[in-house]
């Protein structure tokens, strides 16, 4: 049995990023760059009018007030996407949309509301000075500059951006593909009959879940019987994969042979059993080179295991640098206790108060109890030295989701 930071070091060791892949700039979304983004050209491409309005030169404005407008001829319009075909001349002005080029002559824009048309010409009511309300060439990127570097999350601002310099596809690390299957005689799938001697085997859909919140694929190969022919033959259609889960067959049960088969079939054994609780009988090893995770067979045990192991080693994989849950200090409202020399994850609900964190245990903390886990939104991390925490103590919280970022009002004070 060997310590949980042990055995995370371990495993992502030995994972590794995978290959990159052409993909549209939408279907690159949420992941992550595996190239630089180099400017093409500037943005913007030229100089154009940040408003409404007309484009002068200022120097023909000097002096211009509300009661004593200074009187230009407008000599064009000038609609966004079109080009300018004259250039100002002293006295001269162009009517111009956001967007446009300026043309030559011009260095300033005078917004719409500060002038007054009158036919073919305009009264200007302000002043102006050189560059006012003019976006400059390149003022947002510059050719030839590294906007977006390799590594980087693909985000909507990214997406805008790609779009902007032209890049309607991009090289995103790929998406790992799981196999995932469940062990165990006493297993049905969903739609079938329950009994009372039979379970629903809900760890294959929730890992699935947990598989596809993480941001890869998954290949689902169902319910594997205790049979050793059967389990040989999905392990090995497995291997197609870029990783491996097995669910339920890594105890110390007559029945319990996937840690067996795992060797008979290629499987390079790394360990087995962590010192933590829920999820102790981890087995964590390689198929032909696929990275296999043999999760507990209990349904909270299996999905802690999962948080603390393989969301970690799916992410490096997509070639993410942040690995891991946001870890936060909170304000314990209940006395806990647990053995010592084993890390305990206990399900939690945290939530902010008043400036600050306060958690407590969802209730009963039985490894078959999956309730827990609906209720909780973090785990509780008690280290391995600790046998009691009391009521008020500030305890280490892992958040499992995105709830605690997201809230009801917008509080901007």
């Amino acid at each position: 049995m060997i310590l949980v930071d042990e055995a995370l070091q371990t495993i992502l060791g030995t994972v590794t990023p995978l290959p990159v892949e052409k993909v549209n700039i939408l279907a690159a979304l949420s992941r992550v760059l595996g190239e630089d983004i180099v400017a093409p050209r500037h943005l913007p491409p030229t100089n154009n009018s940040a408003m409404d309005g007309y484009a002068v030169r200022a120097g023909d404005t000097e002096g211009a007030k509300s009661t004593s407008p200074v009187i230009l001829d407008v000599i064009e319009d000038i609609p966004a996407g079109t080009v300018p075909r004259k250039a100002l001349a002293i006295g001269q002005a162009s009517r111009i949309m956001t967007g446009a080029p300026l043309p030559k002559g011009a260095d300033a824009v005078i917004r719409m509301e500060d002038t007054r048309k009158d036919g073919h010409q305009v009264y200007i009511h302000v002043e102006a000075r050189q560059g006012l309300d003019i976006r400059r060439a390149g003022e947002d990127v510059r050719e030839g500059e590294t906007v977006i570097f390799s590594g980087s999350v693909v985000r909507p601002a990214e997406v805008g951006m790609l779009a902007a310099l032209g890049r309607s596809f991009v090289s995103v690390y790929q998406r790992p593909v799981v196999a995932i299957l469940a062990t165990g005689d006493e297993l049905v799938d969903i739609d079938e009959p329950p009994s009372s001697w039979k379970i629903i085997s809900s760890n294959s859909y929730a890992t699935a879940a947990q598989v596809i919140e993480s941001g890869a694929t998954v290949m689902q190969l169902g319910i594997v019987k205790d049979r050793r022919e059967n389990l040989i033959e999905k392990f090995r259609a497995a291997t197609r994969a870029d990783l491996i889960i097995s669910s339920g067959g890594v105890s110390v049960g007559d029945y319990d042979l996937v840690k067996d088969i795992m060797k008979e079939v290629g499987n390079a054994m790394q360990f087995w059993q962590v010192a933590m609780r829920p999820g102790k009988p981890l087995a964590f090893g390689s198929i032909q080179g696929v990275p296999v995770f043999g999760l507990p067979g209990n349904p909270v045990s299996s999905m802690v295991s999962f948080e603390q192991f393989v969301r970690p080693s799916i992410l490096k994989m997509m070639g993410h640098r942040n690995l891991y849950r946001k870890m936060i200090r909170a304000t314990l409202e209940e006395d806990l206790a647990k053995k010592e020399g084993m890390r305990y994850f206990m399900r939690g609900q945290v939530r902010w108060e008043a400036g600050r964190y306060y958690v407590r245990s969802t209730g009963e903390q039985g490894s078959g109890i999956l309730k827990s886990m609906v209720r909780a939104n973090s785990l509780i991390v008690l280290p391995e030295q600790t046998t009691s925490v009391l009521k008020g103590e500030e305890v280490l919280v892992q958040l499992l989701d995105r709830s605690m970022e997201q809230t009801d009002h917008p509080d901007y004070v």
